[in-house]
C-alpha cells in the first residue's frame, strides 16, 4: 500500500500537518472525552474507500440520529472530515493508476456539483430536520438495496464523450449531488456512481473512484465554503474533526486497496443491512405522524429510480448493446 513514493510524500506532509494544528488547537483530554468522534471514522472512512458511500454516509447518521447532535454540526463534520479521507484515497487511487487520464472528466463535474451545494446552502436549509434525516436515509437505503441485489455491472474503463442531449441530463445529476451534499455532507458521490454505470456503463471500480474524487472535491470545497465564507465553524467543530484526521487519512486509502483486492459484493450487502439498521432505529426512536411517511414515501419512489435505472442496464446487457 505504501510503495509509492507519491502518495507516501503526501501522508507524511498530511500527518505532519495534524500533529502541529493539534498541537495548536486540541489537546489529549478532548480526544479521550470524545473518541467516539474517531471509533465512528475507523468504519467510516473505510467504507468510503471501498464503496460508493463516502464516511459521511456512516458519520451522518450515527451523529445525528443515533446520537442526537445537531443536524448542521453532524454535516459539516462529514465534509470535514472527508475532505481528509477521500482526498487521502483519491491522491492514492491516482498515484497508484495505470492511466490517470481516465479520471479527468472529474474536473468538469465539480463547478456543477458545487453551484448544487451553493443552492442548497443558500435555500434549502429550513427543511425540517426529520425530513432531511428521513430523506438522507431513503437514499442510501434504496440505493444500497436495488444495487447490491442488480445482476449486472458496467463494463467500460474510461467515461465515453457525451452527446449533446446527455449533457443536460448529467448537469442535472451532478446539481442534485450538491444539493445533497449541502443537506447531509454526502450524497453526490452515490448519485454520480448510479449515473456512471447505469446510463454510461462505466466499470463498477472506475465509477467508485470518479465517485470518490467528486466528493473529494465537494468536501473540500463544502469545508472552506463553511469556514471562509460562512464562518459557520466553531473551534469544538475543529477539534472534533482533529481527533478524526489520523483515523481517516489511513482507512480511507486502506479502503480503497483494499478495494482493488477484492470482490465487493458482500461488502455491498453489508452497507444494505446496516442502511435497513438506521431505517428501523429512525422509525422506532421517538415515533410520529409526521415522521412515519417520510421513509416509505420517499423510499419507495427513490428505490423505484434505482430499480428502473438498473433493469435497464440489465436489459441492455442481455441485448447486447453495452
Amino acid at each position: 500500500m505504501f510503495r509509492n513514493q507519491y502518495f507516501n510524500g503526501w501522508f507524511c506532509a498530511a500527518l505532519l500537518c495534524w500533529l502541529v494544528l493539534f498541537n495548536q488547537f486540541n489537546d489529549f483530554q478532548f480526544l479521550v472525552d470524545h473518541w467516539y468522534y474517531p471509533a465512528i471514522m475507523v468504519v467510516g472512512a473505510f467504507v468510503a474507500g471501498v464503496t460508493p458511500e463516502g464516511g459521511g454516509a456512516v458519520a451522518f447518521p450515527v451523529l445525528n440520529i443515533f446520537l442526537n447532535i445537531d443536524r448542521v454540526m453532524a454535516r459539516d463534520f462529514s465534509l470535514m472530515i472527508q475532505s481528509i479521507g477521500m482526498t487521502s484515497a483519491s491522491i492514492f487511487i491516482l498515484t497508484h493508476a495505470a492511466n490517470a487520464r481516465q479520471y479527468r472528466p472529474v474536473l468538469w463535474m465539480i463547478p456543477c456539483c458545487f453551484a448544487g451545494f451553493i443552492f442548497g446552502m443558500q435555500l434549502m436549509q429550513q427543511l425540517p430536520v426529520f425530513v432531511i434525516q428521513a430523506l438522507f436515509l431513503s437514499l442510501i437505503t434504496a440505493f444500497a438495496v436495488i444495487y447490491s441485489f442488480g445482476k449486472h455491472r458496467g463494463d467500460r474503463l474510461m467515461l465515453r464523450s457525451l452527446q449533446k442531449h446527455e449533457w443536460p441530463l448529467f448537469a442535472t445529476v451532478l446539481f442534485c449531488g450538491g444539493i445533497c451534499a449541502s443537506l447531509f455532507g454526502t450524497g453526490a458521490d452515490i448519485i454520480l456512481y448510479t449515473l456512471l454505470v447505469t446510463r454510461f456503463r462505466l466499470q463498477e471500480k472506475f465509477a467508485t473512484h470518479m465517485s470518490i474524487m467528486l466528493m473529494a472535491s465537494m468536501s473540500v470545497l463544502g469545508y472552506g465554503y463553511r469556514l471562509w465564507w460562512d464562518d459557520g465553524l466553531s473551534q469544538y467543530q475543529i477539534q472534533t474533526w482533529l481527533c478524526a484526521y489520523p483515523v481517516v487519512l489511513l482507512m480511507a486509502p486502506l479502503g480503497a486497496f483494499v478495494l482493488s483486492k477484492i470482490n465487493k459484493e458482500w461488502m455491498l450487502r453489508g452497507v444494505a443491512v446496516l442502511n435497513l439498521a438506521q431505517v428501523g432505529y429512525f422509525l422506532t426512536n421517538k415515533p410520529s405522524l409526521d415522521k412515519g411517511p417520510c421513509i416509505p414515501v420517499r423510499g419507495a419512489l427513490l428505490a423505484g429510480l434505482f430499480f428502473y435505472a438498473i433493469r435497464s442496464l440489465e436489459k441492455s446487457a442481455a441485448a447486447g448493446r453495452l
